[in-house]
Formats: C-alpha cells, structure tokens, sequence
C-alpha cells in the first residue's frame, strides 16, 4: 500500500469510495479532516461544515491521549489507558476545562458566528484525514449521535484496521479507502502531511 501524495488526492478516493452512500452534510474533524472533507463534500454536492474535537492528554504527558471530547458532546475516555496509568475521570477535570475552552474558540475561529448544523433526521458522513487509536472520531460520533441523524457513515482515507474495526459499533458504517494492520501514524501514510492553520482551515470551509 503506498502513501497518498496530499489530502486533496485522499479525498478524492474517499468521495469514490463513498459513491452510493446516502450523505446530506459532511462534518469534517479539524484541522487536517477538513482538507479531507472538503474535496469529499464538494464531490458528493453536499454542505461541509466542521466538528471540532480535542484530545484529552495524560497532566503530565499531554501527548499520551487518555479520552478526547467532540463539540455537543460529553468526553469519552480510553477505560484502558486511565487503568494503565492509574488516573480517573476526576484527575482529568483540570485538563477537560482547559480543552473545552480550546474547542469553544476553535469553534468560533471556523464557524464565523454560525449555528451548528441541524442534524435531526439527515445523513451525516463524519471525515477525518486518518485514524490511529480512534478516540477522537469515538467522540465525535457520539456527539453526533446525540444529536438524532438518521444515519451516521465515518469516513477517512487510512485507518488502523484495529481503530477500524472498533469503531463499527459506532456508526453505521465505517468506510476506510485502507484499512493497514501495521499502521504507525497517520502522517506516515501521506507523502506530504502539513499541519493546516486556522485560515487555510477557513479557505477550505469556504471552498464548499
């Protein structure tokens, strides 16, 4: 399996993959889904909006993901990491706050003032530009559970067949261009995997 050039060329293999699929808005995970949406929103003439998330990281190693939280959602927490390193859900407190203030001004960064899309009774495909443990996309889709789609598809371009497959119980479908048992990072499965800014973030919103 070979590395995609750009997240552009990603999402134009997932919108193939996804030819079929019932979709009334894509709901893109900033920032790097969102390049990903956008070509995928564009193809299957639907709206784009964002669903911002936020990883949930250890107080003393931030990198080291114990949960994330979606916006519209309560946090979901990775039950075997908190056990392996000892923390619950109130040693998290501190680090919930602070990332619910991060996600609440990314949300204004992006959304310019708008509403948060209406998601009752519409097909909703969630996109992100990979997936490696999955927790960020597990709170994502059950924030946009809770918000009474009638159908739910996630969709990304490479997925750890692991994170892949315990992700199916969440949505209604899950739809991985590839699925590598052997996966290391999602970066690592792009030729060129740049960080995006908030304004290239916004250009891509604005593009749909």
């Amino acid at each position: 399996m070979e590395a995609f050039p750009d997240r552009a060329t990603a999402g134009a293999l997932l919108a193939e993959a996804l030819a079929g699929t019932p979709a009334d808005i894509v709901l893109a995970l900033p920032r790097g889904g969102v390049a990903v949406g956008a070509v995928v929103a564009q193809a299957l003439g639907v709206p784009l909006d964002v669903l911002v998330t936020r990883k949930l990281g250890h107080p003393l190693q931030p990198e080291l993901g114990l949960g994330a939280i979606a916006e519209g959602g309560e946090p979901v927490y990775d039950r075997a990491m908190l056990r392996r390193t000892g923390y619950d859900e109130h040693d998290l407190a501190g680090v919930v706050a602070a990332e619910r203030a991060e996600l609440a001004r990314r949300v204004d960064a992006y959304r310019d003032g708008r509403p948060a899309p209406d998601l009752r009774g519409r097909d909703v495909i969630v996109v992100d530009d990979g997936l490696a443990t999955g927790g960020t996309a597990r709170a994502a889709l059950r924030a946009v559970r809770s918000k009474n789609p009638r159908r739910v598809t996630l969709a990304v371009p490479v997925g750890a067949a692991a994170a892949v497959r315990s992700l199916e119980s969440e949505a209604d479908e899950v739809v991985a261009v590839m699925a590598p048992e052997q996966f290391g990072s999602v970066g690592g499965w792009y030729e060129r995997f740049e960080q995006l800014t908030d304004d290239e973030t916004r250009a891509c919103l604005r593009s749909v």
